[in-house]
């Protein structure tokens, strides 16, 4: 089993050695509970699917382990433990830690950490906050309501649940193959003894029902004019709908969401839309999934002339930032995203910002821009019109390429600019080094789509000129992607014109199109080759032409 958000393994020694870490111990279980709980696996080694061969654990080793843990870490609830054996025959413990619903949990001297992704990691400052103000809303969703049976709920509602569940095929067979009962207790909306959940009632609950929770699904879309005045207004305030009904309804009346572009394509127009079908729904599922349904606000979807803006309460959960968000996999509602996921209405876990940058990669348009103030996210989209070349460039190569997700959103940034550097890309892809980026390339140098200048840090991706030949594009050249050998000639034509010239002076002189880090390092090279002089400080430097020898 891999480690996970909820799953953490530690080997024998950790635990019951003959120095055992106890206080690492306590600080997984502290991390545990201020997320969404999860289970400690005792005896298996990280990398380990399953404890050694006869590895044998002791009912007494176990219950003074719990006990030492328990002194250890402060709010925090230890389930039952389980003594349990693998198919090698090798014992192992499985410790559940149940969420820390109301209170922040500490180890016991008094250090605050929380689970990100499938690491532990020290909460402090600014985030100590967000975890104080996060904790109303944890477990949520499953919260009983007492006096509502599933007997009281909306037969209409449960059998659309279950046939969507169903006709989605998203979940396993194993789950499918469950019946509605099951299928309505494996989702958490009802328990086992008939009490129905918060997350209940939202999906299966009358509209008199869903009017009781504290503060439930609620929606208002706006459009503005030129001027920033409101045009138009609906609202889904009165709990008719459930989750899925209210997005589809939201779509069919949001027509200003359906606008296109037309972009001409040899003797026909491409009708490109403000705002891809695929990516409005990704938004507006998540906004629904991930926002937090103990304040009072409303999902706000704002439509100006020139973006989208959907604003949802809650902002990020803890441990994922705007510059994260691609590849951290952190849910603050996680039985609500699992219902989302079966009924088809959200991608698989974590595949969501994926896909809506695969989208709008493909229709060359920028990608969204979140901020993030703590208690509210604000996504924004841009409708602008995308290049008609670099649109009709990216047809071509989808036509005559099978690119994986990767390679089309590299694709789609790199079409966009014509020119990337190796740091602009990995602050797109929000990588952490350079090095990653060689993934998201893929096969894209290998297939000379894409070509690459300099080395290391100073690396920049192009287009290759040869594929807009190949698309039989008739593209006005540009100075971004220029060969190094060609950029060397032009700046001896200019040296030689202008000599004693700044870098400023160069660049304004050649173009707003050629970036200043080329023009600088072709002028190190050339100074390193004896062809250039500098001379003043860093601030005042200028160039000349090195004078040719008679």
């Amino acid at each position: 089993m891999d480690e996970t958000h909820v799953y953490e393994k530690k080997s024998y020694r950790k635990a019951f050695g003959a120095s055992p870490d106890l206080n690492d111990l306590a600080k997984t279980c502290v991390c545990l509970a201020n997320a969404q709980g999860g289970s400690l696996l005792l005896g298996i080694e990280d990398k380990e699917e399953e404890p050694p061969r006869g590895q044998q654990l002791s009912q007494r080793e176990v219950n003074e382990l719990v006990k030492k843990l328990s002194s250890r870490a402060v709010n925090v609830s230890l389930g039952a433990p389980e003594l349990l054996t693998a198919p090698n025959g090798g014992q192992y413990l499985r410790l559940p830690v149940q969420p820390s619903l109301h209170v922040v949990a500490t180890t016991s001297d008094g250090r605050t950490y929380a689970r990100l992704s499938d690491q532990c990691q020290p909460v402090t400052g600014e985030d100590l906050h967000r975890l104080v103000y996060e904790k109303t809303g944890l477990q949520w969703e499953i919260r009983v309501i007492p006096d509502v049976r599933l007997a009281d709920l909306s037969a209409r509602e449960t059998r659309f649940f279950v046939e969507r569940v169903r006709t989605a095929a998203k979940a396993s067979p194993f789950v499918l193959a469950k019946s509605d009962a099951e299928l309505l207790e494996y989702y958490h909306l009802v328990t086992p003894a008939g009490q129905v959940t918060h997350l209940g009632v939202l999906w299966l609950g009358t509209p008199a029902q869903r009017a009781r929770l504290s503060y439930g699904l609620m929606v208002q879309y706006v459009v503005y004019d030129e001027q920033e005045q409101k045009v138009r207004k609906e609202t889904w305030l009165d709990h008719r709908l459930n989750p899925a009904q209210l997005l589809d309804e939201l779509l069919a009346q949001a027509v200003e969401l359906r606008y296109y572009h037309e972009i001409p394509a040899g003797a026909t127009r491409r009708q490109v839309r403000h705002y891809p079908e695929a990516v409005l729904r990704e938004l507006l599922a998540n906004a629904f999934a991930h926002r937090l349904y103990t304040t009072a606000t409303d999902v706000f979807v704002g439509v100006y002339p020139n973006r989208l803006e959907i604003t949802s309460p809650g902002g990020l959960p803890l441990g994922v930032t705007p510059t994260t968000i691609l590849h951290e996999r952190m849910r603050r509602n996680p039985h609500l995203t699992a219902t989302f996921q079966a009924t088809g209405l959200m991608e698989g876990e974590g595949s969501g910002y994926d896909l809506i940058y695969e989208q709008l990669s493909r229709e060359a348009k920028p990608l969204p821009v979140l901020d993030d103030s703590g208690t509210s996210l604000r996504v924004t989209v841009k409708s602008q019109l995308p290049d008609a070349d670099t649109l009709r460039l990216l047809d071509y190569l989808a036509g005559h390429y099978a690119f994986q997700q990767k390679e089309i959103i590299v694709l789609g940034l790199i079409a966009q600019r014509r020119r990337l550097s190796a740091t602009e890309l990995t602050q797109a892809l929000q990588l952490r080094q350079e090095e990653r980026t060689r993934t998201w390339l893929g096969r894209l140098v290998e297939w000379g789509i894409v070509q690459t200048q300099g080395v290391k840090k100073g690396t920049d991706y192009v287009l290759n000129p040869e594929v807009f030949a190949a698309a039989n594009l008739q593209v006005k050249p540009t100075l971004k992607t220029i060969e190094p050998h060609r950029l060397r000639a032009l700046l001896e034509e200019d040296l030689r014109a202008y000599p004693n010239s700044s870098l400023a002076e160069i660049h304004q002189r050649l173009g707003e199109e050629l970036a200043p880090h080329l023009l600088r390092r072709q002028l190190l090279l050339m100074t390193r080759d004896n062809l250039v002089e500098p001379s003043g400080g860093n601030r005042n430097r200028r160039y000349s032409l090195v004078a040719k020898k008679k």
